[in-house]
């Protein structure tokens, strides 16, 4: 029976239930801005700002290279969640392992590929030549991550997929975890730093895929085990790379657009870079909380989706978004009352403190202005409506360029920030714009 002739399969979104995936993943997901924060912390105590720009650029080059296959770990939530929707447990096994496959590839040419990524990434942001020994050290190190990492990102998504949310908090907080605890011995008490910083993040990424994968293997029912032949499924391949390139253009417009915001600031000199790169950290902090909702709606909207039931989508749409609301106001507040004390606290470099306390009110408004994009995404992934996520991501990068060409040349590290603003909120609202008519195709 065809999915679009599949019978409904009616359930029930409770606020019970998104908190029962929001609220361990945004957990989950907020050891990774902690470990950012940490990571720079350790830096920020040599008191030296090429340091602290060159940990900011590395980690940049790796949110590039990781987003072009982020597919593995959303498109594989998509995917899960529709099968478990339909009832379909052969399949969320097979998903699975097209993920791995495509994770074991992809992660042993990134390693073949280290060191053109690492100075084609150096060449885009051009940092400046103190930052750029600083990054250089970094990448060669951390790259070595690389095939953990993807394979984390497959494990991730089959068990957001599922919602098995406490799963998921654990494995992230093992990896996270590891990676501080290493960071800080490995950078700070043996005084290695930035190599320190990046060898800590292979320990982390490493343990947690071993120790995830065996235990994923070892929770597999053998019943609704599929075979090979299933599993390479030409069609269902097919499917895969067709919303895993969407994924990945999306992913490339979303980085391209933080790059650019990086390589900007870079010309304001190393000062004001490194003052971006800590105030980059607020806003993942935001993110990562707002992740934990749009986490939610990933899965319960992809139930949605394959179980057929069009009220269980647009009351986990309702929920999720205005949790997210309340979460992200929460946040700005915070920021604003909070924000100056974290900044010293991070760094001892005066000028740096200074700089950064100027643009924070900015980093304290990203999360009320883009906590549509963050749910929209969700949506969206949950649904598998990848081309409409690219082409609304590819329309705000266009809208923030054209302000940062406007804006910078008069306003400088302001008209910068204002360009990042736009970019979030015009991602939210054109997806939001489009989800009656796109849902109407589903649900009919």
């Amino acid at each position: 029976m065809s999915d679009a002739l599949s019978p409904s399969r009616p359930f029930e979104v409770t606020n019970r239930m998104v908190f029962a995936i929001a609220a361990p993943m945004t957990l989950a997901f907020l050891t990774t801005p902690i470990l950012g924060i940490v990571d720079t912390t350790v830096i920020g105590q040599f008191g030296d700002a090429a340091l602290i720009g060159g940990l900011a650029v590395g980690a940049l080059i790796f949110d590039i290279v990781f987003a072009t296959v982020n597919f593995l770990r959303s498109g594989t939530t998509g995917f899960v969640a529709q099968a478990v929707g339909r009832g379909d447990e052969a399949e969320q096994q097979a998903v699975f392992w097209r993920a791995v496959i495509l994770a074991a590839g992809l992660g042993v040419a990134f390693l073949a590929l280290a060191w053109p990524i690492r100075e084609i990434g150096i060449l885009l942001i051009d940092p400046g030549p103190g930052v750029t020994e600083a990054t250089r050290a970094y990448v060669t190190i951390r790259m070595f991550s690389a095939p953990f990492a993807l394979v984390n990102y497959a494990i991730l998504g089959l068990l957001l997929g599922q919602g098995r949310a406490m799963a998921s908090l654990g494995l992230q907080t093992l990896l996270n975890g590891i990676n501080i605890v290493a960071s800080v011995y490995l950078g700070l008490v043996l005084g290695w730093a930035i190599e320190g910083v990046a060898l800590g993040t292979i320990l982390g990424e490493a343990t947690a895929a071993v120790v995830g994968f065996w235990w994923l293997l070892r929770g597999f029912d053998p019943a609704h085990r599929p075979s090979w032949r299933r599993v390479f499924e030409r069609a269902a391949f097919l499917h895969l790379a067709s919303v895993n390139r969407d994924i990945m253009i999306r992913s490339f417009a979303l980085l391209a657009g933080y790059t650019l915001f990086t390589r900007i600031g870079a010309h304001f000199g190393a000062v004001t870079l490194a003052a971006n790169a800590i105030l980059m950290n607020f806003f993942m902090i935001a993110g990562y909380y707002l992740d934990g909702f749009a986490t939610a709606a990933e899965q319960i909207v992809g139930r949605a989706v394959g179980a057929r039931h069009a009220p269980a989508f647009w009351r986990a749409v309702k929920l999720t978004c205005l949790w997210g609301f309340v979460l992200a106001g929460f946040t700005t507040v915070v920021l604003l009352a909070a924000g100056g004390a974290v900044i010293d606290f991070m760094t001892t470099a005066e000028g740096v403190r200074e700089i950064a306390r100027t643009y924070l009110p900015w980093a304290a408004l990203t999360p009320v202005v883009g906590v549509l994009a963050f749910q929209m995404d969700g949506v969206y992934i949950g649904a598998t409506w990848s081309r409409d996520m690219r082409n609304m991501m590819v329309s705000s990068l266009a809208l923030m360029v054209l302000l940062i060409l406007a804006l910078t040349p008069y306003f400088g590290n302001h008209g910068l920030w204002f360009a990042l603003l736009a970019f979030l909120g015009a991602r939210g609202l054109s997806l939001l714009a489009k989800l009656p008519r796109r849902a109407g195709t589903v649900f009919v």
